[in-house]
């Protein structure tokens, strides 16, 4: 009778050894579910080593960068195909360029600690107007209705294209708790992409919930033999509806690569 009694009590014992081994190993991967891709390199393409990225946009085949670094911030148009500048707007040396977005005939571009935005017209560059937000700017994109920006933590803002009230915050946020330095953003198929910084991860946000429904790994895109110093991060993300090519670069990149996304599984 008593070894029965050990015996039970020895395989309860081995019982919880065993369950409390299986939730350690699941709690070492708390993101377990949510799909993790990588790339495949498609194409690159010759990238200005000056130009500090900070947003990157395709609008119909016209490719529109903004640049920081205070006395070196700007508004571009590219040729895809030579990096060459093709249209250039230089910013006041007081202004930190960040990211841009182009919706109708209008471009948006953010600074970073001056709390101002600039509104131009998308072809001659002309400076239309200004707007102001209490948050440093990141990056910047939109969804056909709003504009949707970043400022470094885990908040996304919504913000009418009209009146730049804040419409609503978005907290972001995977099984780890908030995912802070977002960075610059594209709206891709509903989904709001993000570079998170200073990583070589991207983001994919579901704007209703704020939860990270994937990432994008481009760890080993660019070496980091490539890499002009520890400021040459990934940071631009563009998408051509049209076609559905995918381009990325970084800051003082010599590239810019089209990449397609396949399953790391």
């Amino acid at each position: 009778m008593i070894f029965k009694h050990r015996l039970c009590h020895l395989q309860i014992f081995i019982f919880l050894i065993v369950l409390l081994f299986f939730l350690s190993c699941s709690g070492n991967n708390p993101n377990e579910g949510i799909p993790v891709s990588t790339f495949k390199v498609v194409n690159s393409f010759p990238h200005d080593t000056d130009a500090f990225t900070q947003g990157l946009v395709l609008d119909n085949g016209v490719l529109y960068e903004g640049t920081g670094l205070n006395g070196k911030s700007s508004l571009r148009r590219v040729d895809l195909e030579t990096g060459g500048v093709l249209q250039n707007l230089n910013l006041s040396p007081q202004y930190f360029g960040e990211g841009i977005t182009v919706l109708g005939d209008k471009i948006y571009q953010l600074t970073w600690n001056t709390n101002v935005g600039f509104i131009y017209d998308k072809d001659s560059f002309n400076l239309l107007g200004e707007f102001s937000y209490p948050t440093q700017g990141w990056g910047i994109t939109h969804d056909g209705e709003n504009l949707i920006m970043s400022d470094g933590t885990s908040t996304i803002h919504f913000l009418d294209p009209q009146t730049f009230e804040n419409i609503r915050d978005l907290s972001v946020f995977d099984a780890n708790g908030p995912v802070t330095g977002l960075n610059e953003l594209e709206f891709i198929k509903g989904e709001i992409y993000a570079n998170v910084f200073p990583t070589d991860r991207i983001a994919r946000i579901s704007p209703s919930t704020g939860r990270v429904i994937g990432w994008i790994d481009l760890t080993g895109l660019l070496s980091d033999e490539d890499r002009n110093g520890n400021n040459a991060v990934l940071n631009g993300i563009a998408y051509d509806e049209t076609d559905g090519r995918f381009f990325v670069t970084g800051k003082l990149w010599p590239l810019l690569f089209e990449i397609k996304l396949v399953s790391a599984d």
